[in-house]
């Protein structure tokens, strides 16, 4: 009789006693320059990460002139007084940097990461893109061509053209916000070395630029860096700038665009809210994340799982200009594809996901998996130090308390079901939402019609 094999099983691990964890408190100083600097030490982080914010933004361009900040950002990595562009290049290879630097609404933003035993090579690197760019007509030159290339790509990407649409839907033609960020073809090819100096002249100086430092500092005399590196750029002062408010039109309605033999529909809904300074933002963040933050989310759970419809449905708010007054502006928006044949019951559908949250709210469960998500993930999430510089930089961009994130995390927590259901109900109001649908417009225009969720117009791709 042959005997049972028996297995001895080690002991199950138990967790240990959770630590408390709160998002990286930064100091904040200044150099003689004007420049404003936030300092983080995070102990172990031996990649650096550096965030330059310049108050540079896009509606800031001349008229005619739209996407000159694109191709200035650009132009920083180009070379400067000292070095040729390649030679710029192969100096941040040396000290095995990344550097990268973007515009946006509210601004232009320089990135930098590198081993902190480079700091040093690399901060004056960064300094002199800053303090003295070449932007050589030669190399401006390329840049136009190069942003010049990208554009039919972009109009040709459904996701894109959504975006672009949506924001011409919503803003009027007279604001910025209504426009590509990076520029149309006609004012790209409108841009030279003289337009981008003249931008720059006009916008960049320490004075109203903020430097933030994030990584492992121990044994850095990041006093003496700072002060030898970007202490080096000088500028004049600036003026404040009038800022003009912001005006939208998200009067419930359909805009397609139309794309001939499409097999998919790219869906985007949106309109605007509140910017992160409204008391309402910590409820409408928990609320948006139970709509459509996650694989597990209402939208999903109907337009995924069980009508099969899409590989995934999102929600989410994204700021796109911030003011301490109030007078900031985000987008609230719901993305996501299906297949064509599809599109008016998933539309249907979603609109039905919408009417259900309405009436009957959120559920303590779905409230509870999203505030663990949503606060239990954020000791990962800002694992590294690019991450908490970038964070750190949004809340100067946006001209939060350098405490916002912290703070966001704590009313996450204690926010409860009711508040959060309010908040994504006033979001999605589904008589307030402009819908771009970008299509095969035979297939779907009548469809959609039949659905009553607002006047459908068609525009050509």
């Amino acid at each position: 009789m042959t005997e049972l094999a028996t297995m001895d099983f080690h002991p199950q691990p138990q967790a240990g006693t959770a630590r408390p964890w709160a998002f990286p408190a930064p100091e904040r100083g200044a150099l003689d320059n004007g420049l404003t600097v936030l300092r983080c030490h995070r102990p172990g982080q031996q990649v650096v990460a550096v965030e330059i914010n310049l108050e540079a933004p896009l509606e800031a361009e001349p008229a005619g002139l739209d996407g000159v900040a694109t191709i200035m950002a650009r132009a920083f990595s180009e070379g400067t007084d000292k070095l040729a562009a390649e030679e710029f290049a192969a100096e941040l290879e040396r000290c095995g940097a990344t550097f990268d630097a973007h515009a946006d609404h509210p601004g232009v933003r320089v990135s930098l990461e590198v081993p902190v035993s480079r700091l040093p090579k690399a901060l004056g690197l960064l300094a002199d893109a800053l303090r003295a760019p070449a932007f050589a007509d030669s190399e401006i030159e390329r840049l136009v061509r190069n942003r010049l290339d990208e554009i039919p790509h972009e109009t040709a990407n459904p996701g894109r053209r959504a975006a672009k649409e949506l924001s011409k839907q919503l803003f009027p033609a007279t604001a910025r916000m209504s426009r590509p960020r990076q520029g149309t073809e006609e004012t790209v090819a409108a841009i030279d070395t003289t337009a981008v100096r003249a931008f720059y002249d006009r916008h960049v100086r320490p004075a109203t630029a903020t430097a933030v430092v994030v990584g492992d500092l121990a044994g850095v005399d990041l006093d003496a860096l700072l002060a030898d590196t970007l202490g080096a750029w000088t500028g004049n002062t600036a003026q404040p700038r009038s800022v003009p408010p912001v005006t939208a039109d998200d009067t419930g309605r359909v805009v397609i665009v139309d794309r001939p033999g499409a097999v998919q529909t790219q869906i985007l809904i949106g309109r605007v809210g509140a910017d992160r300074h409204d008391r309402v933002w910590p409820a409408q963040v928990l609320g948006t994340y139970c709509l459509g933050g996650t694989l597990t989310s209402r939208l999903d759970r109907v337009l995924r799982e069980e009508k099969g419809y899409t590989y995934g449905v999102r929600a989410f708010g994204q700021v796109l200009r911030s003011a301490p007054d109030g007078t900031g502006v985000a987008m609230l928006a719901i993305s996501g594809s299906v297949d064509t044949p599809n599109t008016g019951p998933a539309l249907d559908d979603l609109w039905k996901v919408l009417r259900t949250l309405a009436a009957e709210g959120l559920t303590d469960a779905e409230r509870d998996v999203a505030v663990q998500n949503l606060v239990g993930v954020a000791p990962l999430k800002f694992e590294t130090a690019a991450a908490v510089a970038g964070t750190l930089a949004d809340q100067i961009e946006q001209h939060l308390p350098d405490d916002f994130q912290a703070e966001l995390y704590r009313r996450l927590a204690a926010t409860g079901t009711v508040e959060a259901t309010a908040a994504v109900v006033s979001a999605f109001p589904t008589d307030r939402l402009v819908t771009v649908l970008v299509g095969d417009a035979a297939q779907i225009e009548e469809p959609v019609r039949a659905l009553g969720i607002g006047e459908v117009t068609v525009v050509t791709g």
